[in-house]
């Protein structure tokens, strides 16, 4: 008996050693420079022929992402199945070369940015309204099926303050939610951590589903400017132990 007990507790101790305390997406430091990130898949729309251009370099030594928008638009998407209650909280660092003249993002016309990633979640459609299930569906077969029924946009604004959440100016299944405002943190990096549960209930007023999908971004096709931005490594962590 005190054998068999003494196994389960062994057991026990590797399964909790194997739930790991972080987990990455975006391991950029890890590759080499050069192209495309494995594992993240370039998305564009058709009705836009520029493209955003992203590639691996090296940064003082360092290979991060690099995205460079010229009139352009494009993402980089990877897909996952995350649970945001055991990995709450979403670490990266950003770099922009510069801020955007004309971005607005309470306009269509100002929907640029020289840097953003989209946290994509897997929201049950059955939760909205028919007319929002109906533009759902639409916006689907003109843009894609990767486009989300829930997620937070996090950017780098211009003209907003930071700490602002607002419907995205195309659809409001999409939470803008502002995290450098203006050119004080211009050409120099910057660390994120964000909470992803409470950003998603202040967003959207209830506990948030599995995320599906990261997508990172700079476009400026509405304004016709020029950005460069550089990611570097994109992680989800498991919330600090309660003291």
């Amino acid at each position: 008996m005190r054998i068999a007990a003494a196994m389960v507790l062994v057991l026990a101790g590797v399964a909790q050693a194997a739930v790991p305390e972080e987990i990455s997406v975006g391991r950029f430091s890890a590759m080499a420079p050069a192209g495309v990130p494995t594992e993240w898949m370039p998305y564009s729309f058709s009705r836009y022929p520029r493209h955003t251009d992203y590639r691996l370099v090296s940064d003082a030594g360092t290979t991060v992402l690099r995205a460079e928008a010229d009139a352009s638009v494009s993402a980089l998407l990877r897909r996952l199945s995350l649970d945001p209650k055991a990995y709450p909280l979403m670490r990266w660092r950003w770099k922009v070369d510069d801020v955007l003249e004309k971005s607005d993002l309470r306009t269509r016309q100002g929907d640029d940015f020289p840097a953003r990633i989209y946290v994509l979640f897997d929201y049950d459609t059955g939760k909205l309204s028919l007319a929002d299930r109906a533009k759902m569906r639409i916006a689907r077969l003109v843009y894609g099926a990767e486009v989300p029924a829930a997620a937070l946009c996090y950017v780098w604004d211009s003209k907003a303050p930071a700490g602002t959440i607002a419907p995205n100016a195309y659809t409001d299944r999409v939470r803008m939610v502002v995290l450098r405002h203006g050119s004080r943190d211009v050409g120099r990096w910057v660390k994120e951590e964000r909470d992803l549960a409470k950003d998603f209930r202040a967003a959207f007023g209830e506990d948030p589903p599995a995320v599906s999908g990261i997508a990172v971004a700079s476009d400026t096709d509405n304004t016709g400017e020029r950005a460069v931005a550089w990611f570097g490594d994109i992680t989800f962590h498991s919330p600090p132990p309660e003291k």
